[in-house]
């Protein structure tokens, strides 16, 4: 697979996400951040509301940096997109903005390269895709890909350790899953671990 690395030294890494409401779009940009958080890096993680209702679609923002951030604005030109449903790709302009060496990381079964060239992108954007649902139904029992897409996230853009960020993950999920929730967690560690191996470019 095709690395492309982020050197953060004074620089400001910007990600947008793209789902539709119920796919965990914006826990996935939180749980990034306090990933994130916990190596000592500055953070941002926020959504941008729209309708709030199961299947509308939901943008949410990262922005990571090893220097204080100034900007609160939203993501606009971002460096990395992430689509949690490619039924978005198109209606809700999910490339729009996507800086021309960056990249683009879609649950899909849809092969990389035949994506790419579909959507006719610049040649330095680097496509990857994983399928994330279906690692979410087998692992989890249901079709939320945002875990999924952490694994691939982090494989992607190495900003992250990978044991760091699973370590730091699985105390939040320890807090999110509680009252006897806690059989969860396992299997959306589980999730997150497959998709690391099963992303491609």
């Amino acid at each position: 697979m095709a690395e492309v690395c982020f050197d953060l030294a004074g620089q400001v890494l910007e990600i947008r996400w793209h789902g539709r409401g119920g796919q965990g779009a914006k826990t996935a940009a939180l749980l990034f951040a306090e990933s994130a958080l916990d190596t000592g890096m500055f953070i941002q993680a926020f959504p941008e509301y729209g309708p709030e209702r199961m299947g509308a679609p939901v943008v949410a923002f990262n922005r990571l940096s090893d220097k204080p951030i100034g900007s609160h604005a939203a993501v606009r030109a971002p460096r990395v997109v992430v689509v949690l449903d490619p039924s978005l790709i198109e209606p809700a302009q999910v490339v729009k903005g996507l800086q021309e060496d960056g990249i683009l990381l879609v649950n899909t079964t849809e092969d990389p390269v035949e994506l790419k060239k579909r959507l006719g992108l610049p040649e330095g954007v680097t496509v990857y895709t994983v399928d994330a649902s279906r690692i979410a139904l087998e692992e989890v029992g249901k079709d939320v890909p945002n875990t999924p897409l952490l694994g691939a996230l982090v494989k992607v853009t190495r900003v992250l350790e990978f044991e760091t960020m699973m370590k730091a993950i699985e105390e939040k999920l320890a807090d999110k899953f509680r009252g006897g929730k806690e059989k969860f967690i396992e299997p959306n560690l589980k999730s997150i671990r497959r998709a690391y191996q099963e992303v491609r470019c």
